[in-house]
């Protein structure tokens, strides 16, 4: 076999990505990507009532 021709029968890993690597990256894509939670609404306040003077 000449040094041009690759041998398919035993395919070699891909290297230099660690997996730690390669799941770092996918976790930041993934906070870059997803929009921000829209603020919840605030929440109901009851009306304040007066207290008559003694």
């Amino acid at each position: 076999m000449s040094a041009t021709q690759r041998d398919t029968t035993h395919p070699r890993p891909l290297s230099g990505v660690s997996m730690r690597d390669l799941l770092a990256a996918c976790a930041a894509a993934s906070a870059v990507s997803t929009p921000p939670r829209a603020p919840e609404p605030a929440a109901p306040r009851a009306p304040v009532q007066e207290r008559e003077a003694a």
